[in-house]
């Protein structure tokens, strides 16, 4: 039987096999950010460690710094400390450091990829549980914890439990409307939060032939809320053309070298899966969670769930999510009003997001009720969108127009609910909390969902607006 691109990955980086059973894995891209890299390095220093290969690891910061403005010192005096630290310690150890201002900061599983950094048959490794992001390029992408960013650090080595993988092909032409956002959420609403424990996804078919390189980005974003450890893509010559020319990418002879490389590490045409799933791509609908986490998600044009028709935990999962989000049983999601439209993250904040979401944009005004803001993925993407005249274009929509970061993703910067605010939102999580607020509500979807909400004012099927 032939191999798996993640068995072909593992075994290339494979330092040895330790007695627990678990590998000791090599690590060949190492990306950090001011959240969990701060303890990292004083670890290091308590062991009198240096860094090891310093010339894999790569610094930016995204999660605590403000969109609104980058002046500093920061008003948050936890975000200036945050950030003092990582430049100190990336001026002490010299990893590369996209600072602001350099044209190159941005939320780390963006800046990865579009900087060439992130490449085919790559282990890499970040301190963010959604670095499965970089999958889609082929690489086998993994969030690790702050103990694990400083082993990385001291030995450019982990110890990682091997995976079962399972290969999920989407076949068919997706209908209208239907984004990759659909796609993923769909996918764990079918398989489940826990459906992926234990595995690494390898999506597959028809739809994910076609995708561009960011949409494959947002489908491996999200394999860690279904679950699955890590999440990727085969690499094709979409992957390469994507890569072609980018500043960390190889050039010359060592291109040639390096296509032929990728393309071996694809998945044998005979490969040996753990499992095998496949959806008809023409079943999904674009897509709205009603919940509290991903799996908790219907079509636009379904009801929510009733408690009654479900049993033991699914049930007590149902009613604790009705209760928080507020909403009945048996309601259409359609009509919900929105007071908070969110386009950014990690998951959807590059510049084709933001493309697809001012299409809907020019077509109306943010409902009076509703604060909306848009916020890019990193400085490129900024400079791009700004090149397009999208900035523009959302501005005179109603929209707040901000800079890179990671936003209202998570609460970790300025950007936050207020009380039991309902916010539209385009990122990955809509856990009890996560947006800043203990009684703040997230429903997630594509960014041009988001923007149809914006102006409906309320959750809206963004094929009627398109």
């Amino acid at each position: 039987m032939g191999k798996s691109l993640l068995q072909k990955v593992w075994d290339l980086h494979t330092v040895r096999t330790l007695e627990s059973g678990q590998t000791q894995l090599f690590i060949g891209l190492h990306l950090i950010h001011e959240v969990t890299s701060p303890q990292a390095f004083q670890m290091l220093r308590e062991r009198n460690l240096s860094v090891r290969f310093p010339q894999r690891t790569f610094a930016t910061v995204d999660h605590i710094i403000p969109t609104h403005s980058i002046q500093r010192p920061f008003e948050d005096s936890l975000a200036e400390a945050m950030m003092e630290a990582l430049e100190e310690n990336v001026q002490e150890t010299g990893v590369t450091f996209f600072a602001p201002g350099s044209g190159k900061q941005g939320i780390v599983h963006v800046i990865g990829p579009e900087n060439g950094l992130t490449q085919p048959g790559m282990t890499i490794a970040c301190g963010d549980s959604h670095t499965s992001t970089h999958g889609a390029f082929g690489a086998i992408a993994f969030g690790i914890g702050t103990s694990q960013v400083r082993d990385v650090l001291a030995t450019q080595t982990l110890s990682m439990t091997p995976l079962k993988v399972r290969r999920i092909e989407v076949n068919g032409e997706l209908q209208p409307g239907v984004t990759a956002k659909d796609v993923i959420l769909y996918i764990i609403a079918e398989l489940g939060v826990n459906g992926g424990v234990g595995y690494g996804y390898e999506y597959a078919g028809d739809v994910f032939d076609r995708f561009s390189m960011e949409e494959r980005m947002t489908v491996c974003n999200m394999s860690i809320e279904g679950g699955a450890r890590v999440g990727y893509v085969n690499p094709d010559e979409t992957t390469f053309e994507y890569l072609r020319g980018r500043p960390y990418a190889p050039s010359g002879d060592a291109w040639d070298r390096a296509v032929s490389f990728w393309k071996s590490i694809a998945s044998d045409a005979d490969a040996d899966y753990d499992d095998v799933v496949q959806f008809n791509a023409e079943d999904i609908e674009p897509m709205v969670t009603w919940g509290i986490t991903p799996g908790q998600a219907i079509p636009v044009t379904g009801n929510v769930p009733r408690p009654e028709d479900a049993s033991g935990e699914e049930r007590a999962n149902i009613e604790l999510a009705l209760q928080h989000m507020k909403l009945e049983p048996g309601q259409p999601i359609a009509g919900t009003r929105i007071d908070v439209a969110f386009i950014g993250s990690c998951t959807n904040s590059r510049i084709s997001d933001l493309r697809a979401a001012a299409e809907v944009a020019k077509k109306g005004q943010v409902a009076p009720h509703v604060r909306a803001l848009v916020v890019p993925g990193s400085e490129q993407v900024e400079a791009q969108a700004k090149a397009e005249g999208l900035d523009e274009i959302f501005r005179a929509a109603g929209f707040d127009w901000r800079e890179p970061g990671c936003s209202m993703c998570l609460a970790m910067n300025p950007d936050k609910l207020v009380g039991d605010e309902l916010c539209a939102s385009s990122s990955n999580r809509n856990f009890i909390g996560r947006q800043g607020s203990p009684t703040g509500r997230t429903v997630l979807m594509s960014p041009q969902a988001v923007a149809a909400a914006a102006l409906a004012g309320e959750i809206t099927d963004v094929r009627n607006v398109l």
